[in-house]
Formats: structure tokens, sequence, C-alpha cells
């Protein structure tokens, strides 16, 4: 039994995560000890967790076996299942390289929502890191859905980028409000959504705040910078060479769309610590080792 769990800290532009080190999948974690980590007065703070598991360790990655060596186990500050973050899985991959987990070069990583190619150029603490995000899937018209936040309300688009996003267009960027509470959306979406308020600057230039699902509102939001350029894309906002700047709170991100659809993700991800957690009755080392799994 290991008394202690190694964990990294990183954000990629201004989004942070707590990654923590699992290779065996030895650790077992609770709902409660995943918001307890991610809370920034009585934890560490984050807005969500990544573990990071070899993939012929976890039952559930079983099937990437010979196409990925890694699973990023992403977790909510909620304690709920992720199925991929843009942000997060640029964080994922710096701690992979900088602790000599991996090469730098070009990396296939695991997710819940399928494998995603990452170019990361070093093994440094920080630097730019671009992700081949796939395509964006949007499955339902224009307008299908509405988004209110406040006395106020929007058409919105559904677009899957591995996970469920609404986009709204909007003039202003505080006409949503504080997003102190997640807005509503009709008709709700099963696997619930998180909602981006997106300005349009000029063609190739986007603003936005986001409300991520199980998190609150986010300084950025990777997979919400695609699906808002996917949005612009599809209403025919289409700049030179598909390339789009997408500015948020906590800093700017970048997304290529490739003839085919593609969206290449490119933004900063920095390592600002780490250390190791002390035993706790809110996670413990041996529960997914005698039983094969943590979830």
């Amino acid at each position: 039994m290991t008394p202690h769990i190694p964990f990294t800290k990183g954000n990629g532009a201004g989004n942070d995560f707590l990654v923590l080190h699992d290779p065996d999948n030895r650790i077992a974690l609770t709902p409660a000890a995943i918001s307890h980590l991610c809370d920034r007065r009585t934890g560490i703070g984050a807005d969500g967790l990544l573990r990071a598991v070899l993939c012929d360790r976890l039952p559930e990655a079983h099937r990437y076996g010979g196409l990925a060596t890694w699973f990023m186990d992403y977790r909510n500050p909620d304690g709920s299942l992720g199925e991929m973050c843009g942000n997060g899985i640029r964080v994922f991959a710096r701690h992979l390289t900088h602790h000599h987990h991996s090469p730098p070069g070009r990396l296939t990583l695991a997710t819940r929502a399928g494998l995603r190619t990452v170019d990361i150029a070093d093994a440094g603490p920080s630097g730019d890191v671009t992700v081949h995000m796939g395509r964006p899937h949007l499955p339902l018209p224009d307008g299908a859905l509405t988004v209110t936040s406040g006395r106020r309300s929007w058409p919105a688009l559904y677009v899957d980028v591995g996970n469920p996003h609404a986009v709204a267009f909007v003039d202003d960027l505080d006409h949503p409000g504080s997003l102190a509470s997640p807005p509503a959306v009709v008709p709700p979406p099963p696997r619930g959504v998180t909602v981006e308020f997106v300005r349009a600057l000029a063609p190739g230039r986007l603003s936005l705040r986001v409300h991520e699902r199980g998190v609150g509102e986010t300084p950025a939001c990777g997979t919400g910078a695609c699906a808002a350029v996917a949005a612009a894309h599809q209403a025919g906002t289409r700049p030179p060479g598909g390339r789009y700047r997408v500015d948020a709170p906590g800093g700017t991100l970048h997304v290529h769309v490739l003839p085919d659809g593609t969206h290449m993700l490119t933004g900063p991800a920095a390592l600002t610590t780490g250390g190791s957690l002390s035993p706790s009755p809110l996670y413990s080392m041996d529960v997914a080792a005698q039983q094969g799994a943590v979830d």
C-alpha cells in the first residue's frame, strides 16, 4: 500500500487541473474526495481532476490496447465523469512529458471520447501544445435549443466535441450576467451541457464566456472554443485558411479547421506545482488493486 499519491497541478489558459499519477490503477476516488481536492478553500483547488492511468491497467480502457499507452480519467469538480477536456488534455500531456512518463513529440492519448493525438514539442514545464480534436458533430438545426441566463434568452446550437455544448451568439458578453448558476437550456440535453456565450468580433476572431457542466464559469474551455468555432463555421464565418482566434477571460486559444472538418486546438499548458497527497478516508490506494477497477 502506497502511503502518498503524487500529483501535479497545471493550467491551460487559466483553466486549472490536478493530475494524479496512478499508472497501475490503484487509487479509488469517491465523488466527495474529488470535490474536496478541487475545492479552493478546503482542498488544493482546480477546475477538474485528471488521473493518469495505463490503458492496460484500466478495464474501461482495454479497448485502446496497442493504440495508446495512457488513459486520461477526467472528473469534474462535482465528482461526475467527463468525456473530454481540450485544456485538460494539454496539461495531461505536459505532465507526462515533463515527468518523463512519455517522450515529447506526437502522443496518442485515450479518453472517454476516444483517441486524441497531441503534439508537444519538448519536455519543459510550459509552452504551447496542439490537440487533434476530431470533427465536431452538429446533430440538430441551428436554434433547436434555447439558452436562458437572467432575464435574457438566445437561440443556441448543439455541438458535440466529444462532450456536449450549447453555443449562443450574443451582442455583449455581459448580457448573460454573473453565470453563478447554470444557464437554463431547453430542451435539456440528456447528458447535461456546457454553455458558451460567444461574440463574433471579426471573421476568424471570437470571444467567449463559458459555464462548464459540473464546474461553473471557468476562465477558458478548450472543447468550448472548438464548439464556438464549429458554430461560427456552420454560420458561414470562415476566415482564410480556417484559422480562428478565440479569446476567453483566462487567455487565447487558436483553432485551425482543416478541409475535412477536423479541428486542431493550440494553446498554452503550464505546470505550476506538484507534491503528494497524504492518506485520507476519502480515497484509498488498495481498493482498485483488489477489485481491478475504479468506476
